[in-house]
């Protein structure tokens, strides 16, 4: 892997095999079903690298993205200043819209922390957590619409876990076509692939 500094920004490459834009599957664009995010088709990414303060960090080794300024509470509540905002496939622009990971990469970025673009590239970040423990500002990551392909297709930022109700904030191109806040029913439950913690457990303590 081969990194360049200009002027202060790192530039980086990861390796991706068969990747194709996150969170669509176009053979299988289908709007008409139930909450239909679309699907990424590729293969799994085992060398994931994020940027924090100019400073390469390999997500496998790592297992956090450590900010000393920033904490998942200000996460959570940037990211619910963006409801509404319409889907549009692999797009960071809030103008235009977001796809899922656009949408993800948005919200961090806001706070000048680096994240993978692609929702599949999340699969090795981080660290998972038991759904019983996730709190907001966890990332909670889905399969595509096809559940039987266990790879991730699909993400969100958990929002609240208030009794035994977890919530999360998305984009969607399902039925809502945009960024909203989902309650985790039957649906994503078929879909679930894992929660990860991008941050130190301290901030959620």
């Amino acid at each position: 892997m081969m990194n360049l500094s200009v002027s202060g920004i790192v530039f980086f490459s990861i390796p991706v095999v068969m990747a194709l834009e996150s969170c669509t599957n176009i053979e299988n664009h289908d709007l008409d079903k139930l909450s239909n995010d679309t699907v990424t088709i590729v293969a799994p990414v085992n060398d994931t690298t994020i940027i924090q303060s100019g400073e390469v960090v390999p997500a496998a080794v790592s297992g956090e993205m450590i900010s000393e300024t920033v904490n998942p509470d200000s996460i959570v509540a940037f990211a619910r200043t963006l409801i509404g905002i319409p889907y549009l496939y692999a797009s960071i622009d809030p103008k235009k819209g977001f796809d899922c990971s656009g949408f993800i990469t948005y919200v961090f970025n806001h706070f000048n922390i680096a994240v993978p673009r692609s929702s599949v590239d999340f699969t090795n970040v981080g660290q998972e957590i038991v759904i019983e423990k996730a709190k907001p500002g966890d990332l909670i990551l889905f399969t595509g619409t096809d559940s039987t392909v266990r790879i991730v297709g699909h993400m969100g930022i958990v929002e609240t876990t208030s009794g035994n109700k977890l919530q999360f904030i998305h984009s969607t191109s399902g039925n809502a076509k945009g960024v909203v806040i989902t309650v985790f029913g039957d649906y994503y439950r078929s879909r679930f692939v894992k929660i990860i913690r991008v941050f130190p457990d301290e901030f959620f303590q």
